[in-house]
Order: structure tokens, then sequence, then C-alpha cells
């Protein structure tokens, strides 16, 4: 079995910054790419931002230059930094692991910006 956990997450307000983590655990065979993407109501998933095993950081249009995703190998752990947030970045984050093989996804948490 293979979880995906995110943590994190919550209310803030406009301009603020907020900072979500997400960690892989379980029998993994070989970790191709962790991502982060979003989701609004009746909308599909979006990239948010990724990460390849080789290190290779691709970001979705609307949070360049104000998120930041980076991991830590060792524990199976991505992190997502999210600066300068808008009301418009309000949607349930959700964690992606690739295996190359198989997409594990986690169970989503909220990121809420009030205006």
């Amino acid at each position: 079995q293979v979880q995906v956990v995110e943590s994190g997450g919550g209310l803030v307000p406009t301009g603020g910054s907020l900072s979500v983590s997400c960690a892989a655990s379980g029998n993994i065979s070989k970790i191709n790419l962790m991502g982060w993407f979003r989701q609004a109501p009746g909308s599909q998933r979006a990239l948010v931002a990724s990460i390849t095993s080789s290190g290779t950081i691709t970001y979705g249009d609307p949070v360049k230059g104000r998120f930041t995703i980076s991991r830590d190998n060792a524990k199976n752990t991505i992190y997502l930094q999210m600066n300068n947030l808008k009301p418009e970045d309000t949607d349930v984050y959700y964690c992606l692991l690739n295996t190359g093989f198989k997409d594990y996804w986690g169970q989503g948490t909220q990121v809420t910006v009030s205006s």
C-alpha cells in the first residue's frame, strides 16, 4: 500500500503566505515525480507545481514567481511555499505521487484566501 498525505492548508488573508507539505509512504517502488494540483468545484485539476526525480521543476502559469516547491528525498516529502496569495488561489490542493507506473493522490487540503 502507498499513502500520500497532505498537511497544512487553512485560511489566510490576501497577500499572506502559507505552506503545505505532502509525505509519501508505504511500498513505493520509485518516485518519478511528485507535485501539487488544485481543483475548484466543477473544474478540472490544474497543475500548481511539480518536481521530478532529477529535480526538474514545473510551475503552473498562475503561480509562477509566487509559489516555490521543494523536496526532502530522505523523507519522500515535498513542500509548497505559497506567497502573495490571492483569492483566486482558493482551492483544494491535491498531492500527486507518480511512480512511472501509477499515480497516487492524496485526499486534498483546503486553502482559502480571504479578500
